[in-house]
């Protein structure tokens, strides 16, 4: 009898161990058919259009007199911006509903196309020369900026090597991959030679490789061969020491090297607490170069002051807040990096093109990111922003059951 019951008590585990083992396939099967049924970070989204569109209203403020003067046309930039925004929210609204975790398999496609991009540059025929920078490549009727594909790329592979490679971030060795990419790109972007996009993937190299979980110890000796680049890169080039001088004093040399600093400082103080009102900057009538594109941030403290100033700011402060509240929500390593990569690139392009306009560091060309003219950065920020809501999405719908 004590036998008998023993076999009916080692089937009924065997048998219950088999609807665990039925019931766990079933979990996994329906998890992978499973449907996010809850919204991620609507907010972001709803934020960067509004910010796209103001960048229209902004680029026909500008830019209104120079192209009727130019081109005949006066909506010429504010009607290629228009364009950049369709594509860009088309494009953003697809990478919604594209699993990030698909992108991973591209960290190498998608170097290898930025590399080749930024090589091209100095192909003759097909890299376009202005202002003395060799930093397009044109296509027929379309010209693109590779630096500022890179830069996305760049954050895309760094993300996915240490999520696959978290172990090794200990040690030099371990972050020397992302590291020489790192290094390969700045030195293709400084010979263009773009100053301004070289500090951003440093930068951005910094930030990634301090979040990946290194040791202060490897950080450091990371950091200090980039703090003595930088001023060897500056001496290196004469028309850097001569933007170095410029900002200390441009009024040293009012009509050549400090010109556009006066002038943009001139458009800040005019602006003064309220602006000029919307249209009403005298700074765009010629008077102040690029006031479409690197320097619209000194034409919207000329027309909105500086309270405008403060809410445009408090804006771009509320999508770097919710690009890192999305990284920290994140329960795995690769989203956890692309989000915090994804918006460190916003942020610090902010950053750097707001110290420039307002003198704080030396004149570099960089746009201001979704309101500056220019497609390029224009729709891979979006694209950028587009993962950021994708990944959103996942950490609003982690805590749900497995739907069928």
């Amino acid at each position: 009898m004590k036998k008998l019951l023993n076999n009916i008590a080692v089937k009924k585990r065997g048998g219950a161990k088999e609807r665990r083992l039925r019931e766990n396939a079933e979990v996994k099967t329906s998890s992978a058919k499973r449907k996010y049924t809850k919204a991620g970070d609507v907010p972001l989204l709803i934020c960067i259009f509004l910010m796209a569109c103001f960048g229209c209203l902004m680029i026909y403020s500008a830019s209104y007199y120079t192209a009727q003067v130019q081109y005949g046309d006066k909506l010429y930039f504010v009607k290629k911006q228009l364009l950049g925004v369709v594509l860009g929210a088309a494009a953003m609204i697809g990478m919604c509903f594209l699993p990030y975790e698909k992108l991973a398999k591209f960290r190498f496609p998608a170097v290898i196309i930025a590399v080749i991009l930024l090589a091209l540059v100095f192909v003759p025929g097909v890299g376009i020369t202005n202002y003395g920078a060799t930093r397009w490549i044109g296509f027929g009727g379309f010209t693109i900026q590779p630096s500022e594909i890179a830069k996305y790329a760049y954050a895309l592979f760094a993300a996915a090597y240490f999520a696959k490679n978290y172990k090794k971030v200990k040690t030099v060795k371990g972050v020397l991959p992302v590291l020489g990419m790192g290094v390969l790109f700045c030195a293709l972007i400084i010979i263009e030679p773009n100053m301004s996009i070289t500090m951003c993937v440093g930068l951005l190299m910094l930030g990634i490789i301090f979040l990946s979980g290194t040791n202060l110890k490897t950080f450091a000796i990371i950091l200090i061969p980039f703090a003595v680049a930088v001023p060897v890169l500056i001496i290196l080039e004469p028309y850097r020491l001569q933007r170095l001088s410029a900002f200390l004093d441009p009024w040293a040399s009012p009509k050549d090297e400090g010109y556009q600093l006066i002038q943009s400082l001139y458009a800040l103080g005019n602006g003064g607490p309220f602006g000029t009102g919307l249209f009403n900057s005298t700074q765009k009538y010629r008077f102040l170069p690029f006031a479409e594109s690197d320097f619209i941030l000194a034409i919207m403290g000329e027309e909105l002051g500086f309270v405008g100033l403060i809410i445009f700011f408090a804006c771009c402060a509320f999508i770097v807040w919710r690009g890192f509240k999305i990284a920290k929500n994140c329960g795995d390593r690769f989203g956890f990096l692309l989000a915090a990569g994804f918006t460190m690139v916003y942020g610090i392009q902010v950053v750097i093109n707001a110290l420039v306009v307002t003198g704080t560091i030396p004149p570099t060309g960089l746009p201001l990111p979704l309101i500056s003219s220019g497609n390029t950065s224009l729709i891979i920020t979006m694209v950028s922003m587009g993962v950021l809501y994708n990944i959103s999405r996942k950490n609003a719908n982690s805590a749900l059951p497995a739907l069928n």
